[in-house]
């Protein structure tokens, strides 16, 4: 498929070229940076040695950041880092400085930022200009070895920005200034901002009217699975205030599940759809977003009892453990979009190979099912999807998966992508939770003991004392963490605390959070700052409330507080949530939609729905709480009156319950006691809905 970089099939980028003895990325574990270790380009990893360096030659930084399945960074790499006259100009000009941006997210959002500063749309391969000190000039992202295209060369932008430096410094200091200037500025409230059920619901409308009622998802393309704002928009169903808001969710999960988007033989989505259908995909596949996948088709399923829902999840997760999982239980970062130097190459067919493999019978069978056509679907290829809606039987069904069988076995004798396998906490902590609270609501054990193995991993190996770590490779943790990695591990522990009942996930919940707001707390807002107050000191210390692929740490982090505070039940938490959302509310208000995960925040403070199980209860009345959608309730069990706070509303209910039995609390009103595990759902749905 499309291969702008000309690249030599049989290399990897970084492989085509001998060692250079400057490049210093050899002893890194970051698999993207060693993809780049034998580049004529004298690459420095990202810390004090780099920058010293560019202080004592007086030369501007050359930054790249980048990451493994990024299909632009390979075509930027082969083009010109490997390239020995293009290097030479790099060496001689600039100090290089390579940035895996999943290692270092606070590197990357600090100089994605500065581009956006300078009103430049972002994405990677970002590149950056940098003064010996590391404040941002200038930059973009890729640059082509030739001009191109209104693109001028990588080459004459080296020498003209080499040339500014060295001629025109008041030209580079005035740009730097005005950068540092913005980049330090920090957003100031705009007065107190008050969130309630009316607010919710009315920009649970704004959001409605942006979704695309044909193919679902966003209006237009490319289109990316947007799983917070779809959360957003169930949780509007769940309070009632309109059932379509469920039909845009299932419908957009539909058109997903069954698009190119889809790996319809080996499980698992890619990150996003390059047209507004979902056929064509940007086929890198990325853990974070199959995480949130999974508990939104979780969700969903559970809600309409659609059966595609629940397979796309027990697939993902197939995918997930076949392929995604390393020795220790934990889980890879992502899979590349190319192999042998092509994006897709793995993924897509002709024709003649299915038939080659099927039969013509069979193969004429699967073809008008799988859109798969003699001249393909795209660029003279097919990529398998459903899109069109055919009547299909389940003999139909049982047929195709035997022939998916046989196309995926085939498969696995290609080339494969490439595995970046470097555990992330946060992106962990992400499915591991996703894995928690999908198992329950399936009823899926056997997921609570994958995330329960992965947990256990990153708390052992990635944690020092009450502190985690950000990346783990080869026994190498890169630490401190980042306020991602607490806010999605404490969730991940939260959700494995729920599903299983274990007391210790949540007094490690509680050591991190403790450790969350030593460090990172972020005065402000009443929020967290990115990086930890006695890491590596950056130019400024990032502290964006923005979602990004994935939900803002802040946001995750409001919830948590909220989870905490009915587990522990110490409503100083519950305090905590309410600074932490007015915070971020008043100071992103202007603009909402790129803060859903706040907002998804506010509504579980507001409307979640505390479902305390009291008593001996056999299993019955928890199991079937679990079994309800997990972003609308907190299942607490409270053998005693004694577990919950003092001024919980259901104590003095428990205290006079005869028997095992389940109370429902939303705000400070609890239902009767309900001591019939089937009247749970019925009693959760009446306490949520307006009256």
């Amino acid at each position: 498929m499309n291969n702008p970089s000309g690249a030599d099939p049989s290399q990897h980028p970084g492989t085509a070229n001998p060692p250079s003895t400057s490049n210093r990325l050899a002893q890194e574990t970051s698999p993207y940076l060693l993809q780049h270790k034998n580049n004529p380009v004298e690459w420095w990893p990202w810390g004090p040695q780099a920058l010293a360096e560019a202080k004592r030659a007086n030369k501007p930084i050359l930054l790249s950041v980048g990451y493994a399945a990024c299909h632009w960074c390979h075509v930027m790499a082969h083009e010109s880092f490997e390239d020995e006259a293009t290097a030479r100009v790099m060496n001689e000009l600039f100090v290089n400085i390579k940035v895996d941006r999943e290692e270092r997210p606070d590197i990357d959002q600090i100089y994605m930022n500065a581009l956006h500063l300078l009103g430049e749309q972002g994405g990677w391969p970002l590149t950056m200009f940098l003064t010996p000190d590391g404040a941002p000039v200038w930059g973009g992202t890729y640059f082509p070895k030739q001009s191109q295209y209104g693109r001028p060369a990588f080459v004459d932008v080296l020498q003209e920005l080499s040339r500014l430096f060295r001629d025109e410094p008041d030209r580079i200091a005035q740009n730097r200034d005005a950068l540092m200037k913005r980049l330090s500025e920090k957003s100031r409230a705009a007065g107190r901002v008050d969130i309630a059920r009316p607010q919710l619901d009315n920009f649970a409308m704004q959001v409605a009217r942006l979704i695309d009622t044909k193919n679902g998802g966003l209006r237009g393309a490319p289109k990316f699975p947007q799983c917070a704002m779809f959360e957003f928009l169930f949780r509007a169903g769940l309070r009632g205030a309109d059932a379509r808001f469920f039909d845009l969710v299932d419908h957009t999960l539909d058109r997903i599940c069954e698009g190119g988007i889809y790996d319809h033989l080996g499980g698992g989505f890619s990150r996003y759809s390059v047209d507004e259908r979902w056929l064509v995909p940007h086929f890198e596949k990325m853990l974070y977003d199959n995480a949130q996948l999974l508990e939104l088709l979780a969700l969903a399923h559970v809600r309409t009892g659609k059966a595609l829902f629940r397979e796309r999840a027990y697939e993902t997760v197939g995918w997930l453990t076949r392929e995604m999982t390393t020795g220790e239980g934990a889980f890879c970062s992502s899979l590349d979009a190319d192999s042998e130097g092509e994006e897709g190459k793995f993924y897509v067919w002709s024709l003649p190979e299915i038939t080659a493999l099927l039969g013509e019978g069979n193969a004429a069978f699967f073809a008008a099912h799988y859109d798969a056509t003699a001249g393909g679907n795209f660029e003279g290829h097919n990529i398998l999807n459903r899109l069109k809606d055919l009547p299909r039987t389940p003999e139909d069904e049982a047929r195709l998966s035997m022939l998916r069988s046989v196309l995926r076995q085939a498969r696995e004798k290609r080339i494969r992508p490439g595995l970046d396998d470097k555990v992330l906490a946060d992106w962990n902590g992400l499915m591991i939770a996703a894995l928690a609270n999908a198992g329950a609501m399936l009823n899926e054990p056997a997921w609570i003991g994958m995330a329960t193995r992965a947990f256990d991993f990153i708390a052992k190996a990635m944690t020092r004392g009450d502190r985690l770590g950000h990346s783990w490779r080869e026994g190498k943790l890169l630490y401190p963490g980042l306020a991602s990695d607490y806010a999605a591990m404490i969730k991940a522990a939260l959700a494995l605390h729920e599903a299983a009942g274990d007391k210790r996930y949540l007094d490690q919940a509680l050591a991190w959070q403790s450790a969350f707001d030593r460090h990172y707390a972020n005065e402000n807002n009443g929020g967290y700052c990115l990086t930890a107050d006695d890491a590596e000191g950056l130019v400024v210390r990032p502290d964006s409330t923005l979602d990004d692929a994935t939900p803002n740490p802040n946001g995750i982090a409001a919830q948590n507080l909220v989870r905490l505070a009915v587990f522990s039940g110490d409503e100083t938490f519950r305090a905590k949530a309410d600074r932490l959302i007015e915070g971020v509310l008043s100071e992103g208000s202007e603009n909402l939609f790129a803060r859903i995960s706040i907002l998804n925040a506010a509504d579980l403070r507001i409307h979640g729905a505390e479902i305390v199980i009291a008593g001996a209860d056999d299993g019955a009345l928890t199991e079937a709480a679990l079994k309800l959608p997990c972003v609308g309730r907190i299942v607490l069990r409270a053998p005693s009156a004694d577990r919950l706070s003092p001024s919980h509303p259901a104590r003095e209910k428990i205290r006079a319950a005869a028997r095992a039995a389940a109370f429902i609390c939303v705000g400070q009103t609890c239902s009767l006691p309900v001591s019939n595990a089937d009247d749970i759902a019925r009693v959760f749905e009446a306490s949520r809905t307006p009256a």
